[in-house]
This record gives C-alpha cells, structure tokens and sequence, in this order.
C-alpha cells in the first residue's frame, strides 16, 4: 500500500495539516480531488484551477454529461458567452463564477473597442453566462519579444473564496477580489485602479516580474498558479530574445514561491540559466510522496525539476531532483526540425508517480516526442541516462550554456550511459500496436502541449500531430490509439465513464474510458478548440476559438 497526504502547507515550517490515508495500489483520483476541495473556499464539485486540483490530473466527480450538442441550434446548450477571437487560456469554476482568458476582440468594455489589443480575463456567472467583469492588460510597448499580438491570456487563474490569483500577459502576478467592484468596495492595498466601474475587476495586489525579478519573458508570460496553503508557486516564463539565441535575463527567476495574501516573494530558482532553449510556459504542480512535499516544475531546458515547497529557509529553492526529459544526443533547433523538446504540458501526479511529456510551440511545427512516467521518491539526477566523455568520465551540467543545444557530441567519443540513479519507470516513443513488424506514423508518440489524465490505471495523452494516446499508467503499454486528423493543444478530461478532447478543427472527440477502443461521437465547437474540456457541478464547459459554452443535457 501507498500512504499518501493531501497537505495544506504554511511556509512558516510547512505543516503537512491534513492526515495520512490510505488508497489503494490502483488510486482513485476523483476521490482525492474531491477530498482537496474540502479545504477550500469553493463549491464542492467546483474547479478552482488549471487541472481542479495540485496534482492536475484532469478526472472531476459528474454523471450525465452529454455525449451530443450542437452550439449553432442550442441542442444541450446551457447557455453560451461571445470571447475573443483567440483563447487559450482553460475555463476555471469556483463559487458560482466562471472565469477564462483571451483577447480584447469582443470588446465587452465600452473604453476599450476592439481595435485596442489587450489580455483580458473574463469573468461569468455560472448559472446564466452572464458577463460581470473583466481584467485587462494593456500589451506591453517592447512589443512581440515579450507580448505577442492577439494571444490574449493564454493560462488559467486560481480560486479561493473571494479570491483570484493569476499570471497576466505583462509578467505580472496579480490578486484580484472575486466581486470585482459590483461589492461596491477598492479592496485591498492596490486603489491605483483606472475606474471603479462595476463591469472591472478590483485589483488586491499585483507584483511585477519584469521590474521586481529582471525577468525577459519570451513572446508571453503564462503560468497557471499552484497554490498550497498560503503559497503561490509560479513559473515566470523567462527566456530568450528575439534572435532566439541568447537569453537576456540567465540571472533571473524561473520558478519562485510567493505569498498569496501579500505578494511577497519567499523563494527564487534561476535554473535553467543560460540553458533555456526557448521559453517556459509550463504550470507547476504539487503532491506528497513518502511524506515527502514537492512542487514540480517543467524547465525550458526540458529538464524536470522538483523543489521542496519550503525552499532552503533563506530565500532560495531546495533541489529535491532533476530529470532530463530527452536523449543526451538530441540537438534543439529553433527551425522546428529539432530533436530535443522543452516542456509545455503540465507534470501530473498519479499513485505515487510522476508523468510527463515533451513539447514544442505549436509555431515550430510537429516533431518526435517523448512521454515518461518517473519515480519521485530518488534524489539528485534521476534521469534515465548520463553523459559521459571518451574516457568515460561524467560531462558535468554546465552553467553557461555551451551544453544548452546538445548534451553530448558523438564526434568527440562522447556517449550516453545508463544512470545507477534513475527514476524512469517507463520512457514512451511509440509501439507497434498492429504487429506489422515497425511503428508506424499513427503509433508514435509526438511533441505535445497537453498534460496526461489518468484514472483507473489508464492514461491518456493527445499530441500535437493529432494523434490520441491510451496506454497503461504503470506499464507504459500502449492500448490504442486515434487519429483526430487535426492538431490537439489541449488536454483530456475523463469523466463519467467517457473522456473528451478537442482539436483544431473544432471538434471535441469522445471515447469510452477503456482499455478498449470505442469513438462515442466528434460533436462540433465550430471553431478551434485549442483549450482542454472542463467539468464543474454537472456542467461541461468548452472553449472554442472565439466562444465559451456550457453544455448541459436538457
């Protein structure tokens, strides 16, 4: 058996304050999540965060979702909400509000028309669609480097209470009042607010990475926030300039611990310094393993990290492990025909394991993919390989970055060797599932933006080349696959009994979850679902590129 804590955390010591239990070898997921959001100032079948929940597996507690709609006649359409005409960022519910990012082209605020580019989160209540308010941030002057056009918020905001955290496209931190100003009140420290409309959000605080942290972010800045008691874990998106070769800020923050009620920074890491391949625009996530606490975070290195969430108590992280996620001789290329990948997907936790894939920005085309399930309990480098030089001895993890493209140079006599250490459970690539004698095409596993959901020891995965992934959460066998015949950016979710995930082409695909392949049904968001399906008090939300609907069996 597997003794496992759902914990609550103040850095102040970290109290682990919630006890033990018990799950069994095979952990239910749901009843976990459900277990965390007794914690919380939210609704019992509410989905306060990217994920629901720390670990961000993606398997909420409903029955009676539909498996048909259509958004053009309104069939099991609850109600629907005009966004921009780019969204992203996935769909939060806490306490009777939905709340989602995109761009300023619907322009649901009088004093900025849609020819004003801005991110904006928006925010609507749940039982009607009802729009009441929205934060804005105007683009950055230093222009694409670090805002790109038109992408509007592309990360999700936390909930608890009457409050809501999240990462906005200027690298700023901000806290916002749930109410915005229809409570009638400037809460908080922050009264520097443009207006007190009714129909704007209520800044509390906000903190400024680029001015406080040197941060450079690359083209935008987007970290869904993992909270733990009182703490903020968030990665500040640092990376390279526009020449995509050198990185201007190696000294600042990549991930930092925070305190949510006050702004103030408990805890920094600068990894991968001088090794960001590109950008960093992965979430963190957080589990207790062995009664051990971690929070996890994805490198633009594409190496996995994972840090106490205490930090070493004088303002700097403490290095739990480390796990290079690509072979030592895969080389980056920013040309799109690059072998090694950085990590975009969020890291999930499962009954004691770590899973992972590698992934690219979509704008670099598809490319080869790795998906790893890795054992948390080891320390230090637990890759699955170590590079060594001609004569056999270790290449030490340079800190300047002359290692940042490839790990190992074959023409030197450097190898890989395997690692005494390491943590890899299993490593996917691809399986012959067919018997035909070679992996096909539509058998492999390809550079993903999305984030596994697991339950009943049965993993799903979409990648970028459009191709649905099911294997076997402790064996990394793979069952079956899907050709969507589209891109997927987002995520699956695995919920009563069925999972859903959407591509580019607007459809939401529906399996039943099995080991077995059945297609339900592909009913039509008609426009492109980049975001990952979301589930709250009975409600399946769906994002396509320029709407918000909730889909509700009539």
């Amino acid at each position: 058996m597997i003794r496992t804590s759902i914990a609550c955390t103040a850095l102040a010591g970290l109290l682990l304050c919630s006890g033990f239990h018990t799950v069994r070898a095979e952990e239910d997921p749901t009843a976990l999540l459900l277990q965390e959001l007794e914690g919380r100032k939210v609704g019992k079948h509410d989905w306060p965060q990217w994920g629901g929940w720390t670990h961000k597996n993606n398997t909420p507690e409903a029955t009676g979702i539909p498996t048909e709609w259509d958004v053009k006649s309104g069939e099991n359409v609850l109600w629907s909400a005009p966004l921009g005409s780019q969204t992203y960022g996935n769909v939060v519910v806490a306490n009777g509000k939905v709340y989602v990012g995109s761009n300023n082209q619907h322009a649901y605020l009088t004093r900025y028309p849609h020819s004003v580019d801005l991110g904006v989160l928006l925010c609507f209540d749940a039982e009607t669609g009802t729009f009441l308010w929205q934060h804005s941030s105007p683009k950055l002057p230093t222009g694409r480097v670090h805002d790109w056009p038109d992408q509007g918020i592309c990360c999700s905001p936390y909930c608890d209470g009457d409050r809501v955290w999240y990462v906005t496209s200027r690298g700023e931190v901000a806290c916002l009042d749930a109410e915005g100003f229809r409570d009638g009140e400037n809460d908080g420290s922050y009264t520097a607010e443009d207006n007190e409309n009714k129909n704007e959000a209520d800044i509390v605080w906000k903190y400024d990475m680029m001015g406080k942290l040197g941060v450079s972010q690359h083209n935008m800045c987007s970290c869904s926030i993992c909270c733990v008691g009182d703490v903020l874990f968030v990665n500040s998106s640092n990376g390279v300039d526009e020449s995509h070769i050198n990185i201007p800020a190696p000294e600042a923050p990549s991930f930092f611990a925070m305190n949510r009620d006050t702004g103030e920074v408990l805890w920094t890491d600068k990894s991968p310094g001088l090794n960001i391949l590109h950008g960093q625009w992965s979430s963190p996530s957080y589990g207790v393993v062995n009664g051990q606490a971690q929070v996890l975070f994805a490198g633009g290195d594409g190496w996995l990290y994972s840090f106490d969430p205490a930090g070493d108590g004088n303002g700097k992280s403490k290095l739990l492990w480390k796990c290079d996620c690509n072979p030592k001789d895969a080389k980056y290329s920013v040309s799109g025909r690059s072998e090694r990948n950085h990590l975009i997907g969020t890291p999930v936790f499962y009954d004691g394991l770590v899973y992972i894939g590698v992934g690219e920005d979509p704008e670099h085309g598809e490319g080869n993919g790795h998906l790893w399930c890795i054992d948390p309990t080891k320390t230090g480098d637990v890759s699955e390989t170590l590079a060594v030089d001609k004569d056999g001895n270790p290449i030490v993890d340079p800190k300047d970055g002359t290692r940042r493209l490839q790990a190992i140079n074959a023409d030197d006599g450097e190898k890989a060797i395997p690692n005494p250490n390491s943590a890899i459970i299993w490593h996917f690539t691809g399986e012959d599932i067919d018997g035909n004698g070679e992996v096909d095409i539509e058998e492999e596993m390809h550079r993903t933006c999305g984030t596994v959901a697991i339950k009943d020891d049965i993993l799903y995965v979409a990648d970028f080349s459009g191709l649905f992934h099911c294997l076997d959460a402790k064996t990394g066998k793979s069952y079956w696959n899907y050709d969507m015949f589209s891109a997927s950016w987002g995520s699956p979710c695995i919920v009563d009994g069925k999972v859903y995930v959407g591509d580019e082409d607007g459809d939401v695909a529906i399996f039943e979850h099995s080991k077995e392949f059945k297609l339900i049904d592909e009913p039509s968001c008609k426009s492109s679902v980049y975001s990952t399906p979301v589930v709250a008090n009975g409600v399946l939300y769906l994002t396509s590129k320029s709407a918000l609907f909730a889909i509700k069996a009539e």
